[in-house]
Formats: structure tokens, sequence, C-alpha cells
């Protein structure tokens, strides 16, 4: 379509131009904001009307089993009691909230109590969060359910991530640093990874307990008078 030439003073040719724009796209710029409007509504509805509830009814669900795993009644937990769900039947009922993500980071570390390591694994697996110190549980359990599992490099680098996802927590990343240390050296026998975590131990958590031992760990290792 040839572009119309106008003619006039200035305000009428900007008037002018301004209806010739909106005759040529005011059929796309209202389908555009029609989009908005439903994309807008849409996402306040599921919002309000639907994720928010969930979520509510999801945190609802899962406390029975949060006090059953306190008292160490594992099964209970997992599967619930008849009455009020377990941590298994909030994953499937609410899936993709919060709770059911928690849930996993709680069936994971049911299992590994029941020494069902391979559906710890895939529990753990599912579970993320922004709060470190539980990240880095998560973590180290997953290390423990590897180990269990035989798969040394994973159980590994689980300890390695555990050790370094909330370092701000000295007692335990010290902890899983040398679960790390010592799992190089006793189970892989990789002696060259296993001086190099003990020293990071050394380095970084002196004062903790690991840090002070790493000295004894290095000198069966055969290195001594590490500064």
């Amino acid at each position: 379509m040839a572009k119309t030439k106008h003619t006039g003073t200035t305000e009428e040719v900007l008037i002018a131009k301004a209806k010739d724009f909106w005759d040529r796209y005011s059929k796309p710029i209202m389908v555009i904001c029609v989009v908005l409007v439903l994309l807008i509504g849409g996402y306040y509805g599921y919002q309000n009307f639907i994720k928010r509830p969930k979520e509510q009814k999801a945190s609802d669900a899962i406390f029975k089993a949060e006090e059953y795993y306190r008292l160490d009644s594992v099964k209970l937990a997992l599967n619930g009691d008849g009455q009020y769900p377990g941590f298994l039947s909030v994953i499937s009922k609410y899936d993709g909230t919060d709770a059911a993500n928690l849930a996993s980071f709680y069936a994971g570390s049911c299992y590994l109590k029941l020494g069902d390591d391979a559906n710890a694994v895939k529990y753990l697996k599912k579970f993320s969060t922004d709060a470190k110190q539980i990240q880095a549980r998560a973590y180290k359990l997953l290390g423990d359910a590897y180990a269990d599992l035989g798969k040394n490099s994973d159980a590994l680098e689980n300890y390695k991530k555990a050790a370094n996802e909330f370092t701000e927590d000295q007692v335990n990343s010290a902890e899983a640093l040398f679960m790390a240390a010592y799992f190089a050296d006793k189970v892989m026998k990789d002696s060259k990874q296993a001086i190099s975590l003990y020293k990071e131990l050394k380095e970084k958590y002196p004062s903790t307990p690991q840090g002070i031992d790493a000295d004894k760990y290095l000198a069966v290792l055969g290195v001594y008078d590490v500064e």
C-alpha cells in the first residue's frame, strides 16, 4: 500500500499521520492488546485461583508426615497412616508446589534410613532449594546413597557439593569436606585427590575437629608440616 502524502499545517499533518497509522495498524494493535489482557488475566487467575490454593492445601497436607518424620516413624512419614497422607502422596497429588518439593527431600531421607538407596537418590535428585543449608544437607545425603550403591564418583562429587554449598556453616561444611577427603582416600584409593581435599579442609576450617585432624590423615599419606 502506497503511503498517503499529507499537506497542511503541522498540527493537521500530525493528526492525519496518526489517523493513517491507526487505519493501517489498528487490527494488529487490537489483537496484541487482547492477547496481553488474556495473558495477564490468565496469569492472575492461575496464581490466585489455582496455584495459591494448591500451595495451601499441600502445606496443610504435609504437616502430619513431617511430625512422623521427627518421631522417626519413617514408614508412616512416607506412606501416611490412612487418615493423613505421607510424603509420597503429597509429591504425587501436589506436584509443582513447594510442599511437594520439600516432600521429595524428606522422602529421599526416609528411603536412605530404610536402606533403599535407589529411591533415596530418585527423590533427593528431584529436590532443589535456594535455602543453602538444606540444599547442602541434600547433597550430603545423596553422597551417602551413592556411596552405598557403589557409585563412588557420584558420591564424591556430592560430598564436595555439600562442602561448598553453604560454607558459612563451618561445622557441616567441614564434616562434608572431611567425608569427601576420607572417601577419596579410603574408598577410591585416590591419594592425590585425598591430599588436596585434606589440605583444603585444613586451610578453610582449621579450628574444627576435622580441620585439626587433617594433619594426622595427611601424615598417613606421607605429607608433613602443611602450612
